[in-house]
């Protein structure tokens, strides 16, 4: 189903209609955007296919160039295929949006426009800066997210979801040989960390690292010292720098 219709003029903002159609197709999907020259595949009927679609539509974007009311004589043409689009989205009560293509593009006039297409003067459009093309293609497609119910936007999903390359993992209560790995071959015996950031505990007992630490009548510190002792219950602390003096004033 086409939500999303959008009406353009070759040689006045077919440039812009193509730009949008690629932005809306990127964050909505292409089965829910329609321009003719993409649409319409070889071989189907034109005018069947193009009236079909913009009668299953909810929106039609009206790309306005700076040279749209200059086509006087097919604006005044009741077989005009741009007039006819926007009529049949008058009649089919499909809103239509204009969007006015390029700083030099002004608001419609009544006096500019034929009687059938008036009412495009009295709606509110939407300005694209051609100069700035992401910040115009973003508000029509924030546009378009507001006015057609039930659009998924992709690209938000995209945001949200975890990147490919990121492994995230957990582990409870284990017996036995436990590993977490993104890419792992080969056995395990005992403990391997590599790459760690933060915390590690593995065990049950204390591990002291370079700590003032007494055991029996030995004096334990100084730079790198690892000491395990008994079961291990509790944290590691690792500390590099001057020795303790008071450990070490014997020397």
């Amino acid at each position: 189903m086409k939500e999303v219709f959008i009406n353009y003029r070759t040689g006045d903002g077919e440039k812009t209609a193509a730009l949008i159609d690629q932005e809306l197709s990127r964050r909505f999907g292409p089965q829910h955007v329609f321009r003719a020259s993409r649409s319409i595949a070889p071989g189907e009927t034109y005018p069947d296919s193009l009236l079909a679609a913009l009668r299953r539509s909810y929106l039609l974007l009206a790309v306005v160039g700076p040279d749209w009311t200059n086509f006087r004589t097919k604006l005044h043409d009741p077989e005009d295929w741009v007039r006819r689009e926007i009529v049949e989205a008058f009649d089919c009560e499909v809103p239509v949006v204009p969007v006015l293509d390029g700083r030099k593009t002004n608001r419609l006039s009544k006096a500019d426009l034929p009687s059938g297409l008036a009412r495009l003067a009295d709606l509110q459009s939407i300005p694209f800066d051609t100069h700035d093309t992401e910040t115009g293609l973003r508000r029509i497609g924030d546009l378009v997210a507001e006015m057609v119910p039930g659009l998924d936007d992709l690209a938000q999903a995209d945001e949200t979801s975890p990147a490919s390359d990121t492994v995230t993992n957990s582990i409870g209560d284990v017996s036995g040989t436990a590993v977490q790995s993104r890419d792992f071959t080969g056995d395990v015996g005992g403990t391997v960390v590599k790459g760690s950031h933060g915390p590690v505990h593995t065990g049950s007992g204390s591990i002291y690292q370079n700590s003032r630490h007494m055991s029996g009548d030995r004096h334990l510190s100084g730079d790198g010292m690892t000491y395990f002792e008994g079961d291990n219950h509790g944290g590691i602390q690792h500390r590099f720098g001057e020795p303790d003096r008071r450990e070490d004033g014997s020397r």
